[in-house]
């Protein structure tokens, strides 16, 4: 079900999330707001998905995302938080994040250890960067949707 959204294209706000992405399992993520949540397709499969990620004017990045309730940490809230396959320099709360969904990996599930968990996504970031690397995949990563025009930068409006 969750693929006939696909590719899905989505902007919004970095905010803080749970802290725990670096913290826990050093594999910082970047959370949207719960509006931007909530604007995604009710009717979208929850689970491991790959694209493309940009922050800001930045350049544009693979990225994994997670859609759901992380089931590990029991959330009460739906999430969806992007693992930029990047390192930055800094945060970039507050900053615009852009991405594009454009496949998906597995259903959300628990895992029986923290180590289960972060051997998981480190496999769910080798087959993102194994799929973002075809040609039809490429293609997404130069889409316009990228270019923010300067104006829509300032002050988040």
């Amino acid at each position: 079900a969750g693929m006939r959204h696909l590719p899905y294209f989505c902007r919004g706000e970095v905010v803080k999330g749970f802290g725990r992405g670096s913290k826990e399992l050093g594999i910082p993520t970047a959370n949207f707001s719960e509006q931007v949540v909530e604007s995604f397709p009710p009717d979208i499969s929850t689970g491991i998905y790959y694209g493309w990620a940009c922050v800001g004017n930045g350049d544009v990045h693979k990225m994994v995302l997670s859609i759901g309730w992380n089931p590990f940490y029991k959330n009460t809230k739906k999430s969806v938080e992007a693992h930029i396959i990047h390192t930055f320099k800094e945060d970039f709360y507050g900053e615009i994040l852009s991405i594009v969904i454009t496949g998906y990996i597995r259903p959300e599930k628990n895992f029986d250890s923290l180590e289960a968990l972060i051997s998981a996504i480190q496999e769910d970031i080798e087959e993102a960067k194994r799929q973002l690397d075809s040609p039809d995949q490429l293609k997404l990563k130069e889409d316009n949707f990228f270019h923010l025009p300067k104006c829509k930068i300032v002050n988040n409006h």
